[in-house]
């Protein structure tokens, strides 16, 4: 898949999470999609830091919306190539100190298969 296709998408993905626009966002992922974040793993220890499918998906970033209607994440920078988008950005949220967060989306078909959220 081409670079800018895939940049095209995180960008689509930037816009759809500091909007809390929860369709907009889900729409980007396949529907077996999994995603990984510290965040969730300290949050919901029991899952180990994975959701997958888009029902899952749902309910963390609806629970994280609305326990965090601040929160926006300011791109840095984009690196894409073959199926991948890293990511960097930096997450703030009114009140707590900001943090800067690497994420890989691995990509196939247009969709998001895969995500990593990486932050100490």
């Amino acid at each position: 898949m081409e670079s800018l296709v895939l940049e095209n998408i995180a960008e689509k993905w930037f816009d759809a999470f500091n909007k809390h626009d929860l369709e907009a966002l889900l729409a980007l992922y396949d529907e077996d999609a999994q995603h990984f974040s510290p965040k969730l793993k300290i949050r919901q220890p029991e899952t180990g830091g994975w959701v997958r499918g888009q029902a899952a998906l749902r309910e963390w970033w609806k629970d994280s919306f609305e326990r965090l209607p601040t929160l926006r994440y300011q791109p840095t920078s984009f690196t894409a190539n073959n199926e991948r988008v890293f990511m960097e950005y930096i997450r703030t949220v009114a009140g707590e100190q900001d943090l800067l967060i690497a994420e890989v989306l691995e990509i196939s078909k247009g969709k998001i298969n895969a995500s990593r959220v990486y932050h100490g």
